[in-house]
């Protein structure tokens, strides 16, 4: 995989149903969006109208939340027909989903569940990760997620299980830095050495979010402003990677749009004299 393959988009934010109605009437100064892929695999109606009509303005990225490629369960051929259905008509510049498992047994949990960072988990979603790939015609992006329990058969760290599946898979890597900030506080590491570990050729893309402190545990909500310490360490990776496109994450308690515009801004401000020439896009 070279990083070239995937394109700088610049700084951008999560396409969500509050903002639909400004998004469309204003085309606010925005470089790109990102949509969760499962809300727009529908047969029709209004959220096709809609991302048809931002699609025509703005690069988009695809991102889900369904695909289980951790799962013990076979691939879902439905969803990922469905999947490279939508892809194909909307043309986004990736599709990622989480290295994590969302069911079994057939069965939805409707949760990101985390993965026990073994040698033979690795060999279990390597093949998947590839089959996916050859469905689609396409390399994935996988995202690495929050996590509030640990296997007690992990023998990897999280980021050498990351980068070892993003190797021998030879996708690329969402790392979303607010996930590394939880964990390093929910499982006692350093966020610094996650982040000074994992392969820069590999991260095509970066998220920051909000997240909730309970104290002896933090909470991943996408309901807050990113904390001071995340985007410190959000420089840290820009240093480290480069530039890497930057989409802000708000999920929950959603704020007005020029909240996220603002957010999307200090992103692009903290990257600073390491942005490439003529990547101030609309």
């Amino acid at each position: 995989m070279r990083r070239t393959e995937f394109p700088f988009l610049g700084f951008g934010v999560g396409l969500r149903r509050p903002h639909y109605g400004h998004v469309l009437e204003s085309h606010p100064r925005m470089d790109w969006f990102e949509i969760v892929t499962e809300n727009f695999m529908v047969r029709g109606g209004r959220p096709l109208e809609v991302l048809q009509r931002v699609r025509e303005h703005y690069p988009i990225v695809m991102h889900g939340v369904s695909l289980s490629i951790g799962s013990t369960d076979p691939l879902n051929r439905a969803y990922l027909a469905q999947l490279k259905s939508l892809a194909e008509r909307f043309q986004p510049a990736w599709i990622s989903d989480h290295l994590c498992w969302t069911g079994v047994g057939g069965r939805n949990l409707h949760d990101l569940m985390p993965l026990p960072y073994t040698e033979e988990s690795v060999a279990r979603v390597v093949p998947r990760i590839r089959e996916v790939q050859d469905f689609l015609g396409c390399r994935i992006v996988i995202e690495n997620v929050s996590s509030y329990m640990a296997y007690r058969d992990s023998r990897l760290t999280e980021w050498e299980f990351l980068g070892a599946i993003a190797d021998q898979a030879d996708c690329a890597i969402l790392l979303d830095v607010n996930n590394v900030f939880v964990n390093a506080h929910n499982h006692n590491f350093a966020a610094e050495t996650y982040i000074d570990s994992i392969p820069p050729e590999r991260v095509v893309q970066i998220h920051l979010a909000g997240h909730q402190d309970h104290g002896a545990y933090l909470l991943d909500t996408h309901d807050h402003p990113v904390r001071e310490e995340v985007w410190r360490l959000y420089e840290r990776a820009v240093c480290r990677f480069g530039p890497v496109s930057t989409l802000i994450e708000w999920d929950d308690k959603i704020p007005d749009f020029s909240w996220l515009q603002a957010a999307a801004e200090e992103a692009r401000g903290r990257c600073g004299p390491l942005l490439p020439s003529g990547s101030d896009t609309e």
